[in-house]
């Protein structure tokens, strides 16, 4: 699925996340078995679909880098290329923003990984109703955005055409 006359924004809120060890900080939570599962799929559909960023950014908590290496290692993307983005842990739609407009370098077709509520509330901010709204783990919305550099990037201008997750039975 190609961007005709704007470039691509696919956004992924984090794979399932392990609870067990209560004393382990927020942070450094990793997956758990379904997310191990779900991310892998996810990223396979969005192969099957022909959406293959050519720029990945994740939040470098655990569960969203793991997330990101398991859609990287999908696509053939070298995980050292995946951009860690500090500000983007457990970051703000606004914050999200800033994130895209610094990292998104000359990507036609850029992937963030984040968390909730934020990567939820940016989708909100950045396609309105067209959006799903709050969004399960490993979900994936796909926006077509303007064909202008990332750096100018604004709320309200992006039409959501492609939203998944890993319950989603079509």
């Amino acid at each position: 699925m190609k961007a005709p006359g704007g470039r691509r924004l696919t956004l992924v809120r984090h794979a399932k996340s392990d609870w067990g060890e209560p004393s382990l900080d927020d942070f450094d939570r990793p997956l758990n078995r379904r997310g191990e599962r779900d991310a892998p799929q996810m990223a396979q559909r969005l192969v099957a679909a022909g959406l293959v960023p050519t720029r990945m950014i994740t939040s470098p908590a655990v569960r969203a880098l793991a997330t990101a290496r398991a859609f990287a290692d999908a696509f053939g993307y070298p995980a050292s290329r995946i951009v860690l983005a500090d500000e983007a842990y457990l970051a703000p739609p606004g914050q999200l923003l800033e994130v895209v407009r610094r990292h998104g370098g000359r990507a036609r077709h850029l992937m963030l990984f984040a968390h909730n509520p934020g990567i939820s509330g940016f989708c909100v901010r950045l396609a309105g109703e067209d959006s799903p709204g709050d969004v399960p783990t490993c979900a994936v919305m796909s926006l077509t955005v303007p064909d202008v550099d990332w750096s100018r990037l604004e709320f309200g201008t992006a039409t959501l055409d492609f939203y998944d997750f890993p319950k989603n039975t079509r």
